[in-house]
């Protein structure tokens, strides 16, 4: 490991300690500081990692300008016997930072560059608080003031956490001028919010299923809800091939990951909120904003962090939804890489497709599967009338295929079909085209019928 443009090395704790975060604070990707190694990159080790953790807090909390919280993370990290602190930093969205006994001059302001930490040109320092966001969410006041915390008093108490009668100033929910502002109003038990999640019966938007509103309460509550009502969708299912083996549509902890980010990374200032879409083939998560200022395309696929909300991100992690900074993107690429991100100038929007595997039906000893897979010869491309079919009905038919046994309550389940009528409709559909029949000579199974059968 060496020093480069996002990693600075440091042998200890040193006065100037605050010159090098607030150098990060002020670039599009931000950075780490590693304390306890060497310029060449060796481990030298701090003897009292622990006390120097909590100096580190204290100075980035009390020494830097303006307010850092949630934008840092420190962890304690043993490597060949010995303690290293590495301190990870986002960049942040009211630059120019600065060190608060300087204030807004070349000794206070600095910028990454190379590997070293620069002073701040004043006519830099000037540009940059000129364009510094005057419509951040901690800036704009509440228009609804009788605000109400209980449901995050819970989250906290949950962790250990008790919020006390100070939290509002605490989290950074009040303007300067004391009044709540536009994070306390997220955050409040009762507001105007808007989160909609839709399901098409379908790979486009004509035909639509249900429309739900998650929105009018605490955004933790409200992301909660669509992390359920979408592990719903995301049903587990079972193939066989001599043993069963299960899976599910979405890898889990992607999914989440991104229902989490569109949360905490959307652009509130226009009141224009997440959507949520889950198509036949894909499932489309949209937050409004784009990619945050100064964060290029290739930096934000590297796990460089530059949260848009701060204090949104501060309280994510403070109830345990979220865990490092810039952890939640590299998660996602590990399954579904860079195609599953689309950028625009004024949204983002995540494309998850649907994992459909081989199906296997022991008795014809045949397998293969909706999306084109084949094994033993034989697809379900293949089933009679399949060409006739919608896309709801070979969801159905997969089904079966998977549980010759399913009773139509079951596939109204697994499938989130509520009406019995409309399940029986699928099925009907199944049978006119030839696809499906019933045995009862086999303990009133389904029979999938092939071309070659």
């Amino acid at each position: 490991m060496t020093e480069s443009h996002y990693i600075e090395f440091k042998r200890e704790l040193t006065a100037n300690f605050e010159k090098e975060v607030v150098a990060f604070l002020n670039i599009g990707t931000g950075g780490k500081i590693i304390i306890g190694r060497d310029d060449d990159g060796s481990i030298i080790g701090l003897s009292n990692p622990d006390k120097d953790a909590l100096r580190i807090k204290d100075i980035l909390r009390t020494n830097i300008a303006p307010s850092i919280m949630g934008l840092f993370d420190i962890k304690l990290i043993e490597e060949e016997n010995r303690h290293l602190i590495h301190i990870t930093i986002a960049s942040g969205p009211e630059k120019p930072y600065y060190i608060k006994k300087y204030g807004l001059t070349p000794k206070g302001c600095y910028y990454r560059l190379a590997t070293a930490a620069e002073p701040m040109p004043q006519h830099m320092i000037d540009q940059y608080y000129e364009s510094r966001t005057r419509r951040s969410l901690n800036k704009i006041k509440s228009d609804k003031q009788d605000l109400h915390f209980e449901q995050l008093r819970i989250y906290y108490a949950e962790q250990g956490k008790p919020l006390n009668e100070h939290f509002a100033a605490n989290l950074e929910l009040l303007t300067e001028t004391q009044d709540y502002n536009y994070n306390a109003y997220l955050l409040s038990d009762i507001n105007t919010t808007s989160y909609k999640l839709a399901v098409y019966d379908s790979t486009d938007r004509k035909a639509l299923v249900s429309t739900e509103e998650y929105g009018n309460t605490c955004m933790i509550t409200a992301a909660q809800k669509v992390l359920n009502r979408i592990d719903v969708e995301n049903r587990t299912m079972s193939t066989i091939d001599g043993d069963r083996h299960d899976y599910r549509f979405w890898d889990q902890e992607a999914l989440r990951e991104a229902v989490r980010n569109a949360f905490i990374h959307n652009d509130y200032t226009t009141e224009t909120f997440p959507k949520f879409e889950i198509f036949s083939d894909r499932i489309e998560i949209t937050s409004y904003g784009g990619l945050p200022s100064g964060l290029s395309q290739e930096e934000f696929f590297t796990g460089y962090s530059a949260p848009r909300n701060k204090v949104l991100m501060r309280v994510y992690r403070d109830v345990g939804l979220v865990e490092s900074l810039g952890i939640g993107i590299p998660r996602i690429l590990e399954t579904y890489g860079r195609k599953c991100f689309d950028f625009s100038d004024h949204f983002l929007r995540m494309c998850f497709p649907k994992h459909v595997p081989n199906v296997v039906r022991e008795e014809g000893g045949v397998t293969g599967g909706v999306t084109g897979g084949v094994t033993g010869g034989v697809t379900l491309s293949q089933v009679v009338g399949y060409e006739l079919l919608t896309p709801k009905q070979k969801l159905v038919l997969e089904l079966l295929y998977n549980s010759d046994e399913a009773t139509y309550k079951e596939i109204g389940k697994m499938l989130n079909i509520k009406s019995l009528s409309t399940v029986q409709k699928h099925i009907s559909g199944l049978k006119k085209a030839g696809s499906i029949s019933r045995d009862q000579a086999f303990g009133g199974r389904w029979i999938i019928n092939f071309e070659n059968d």
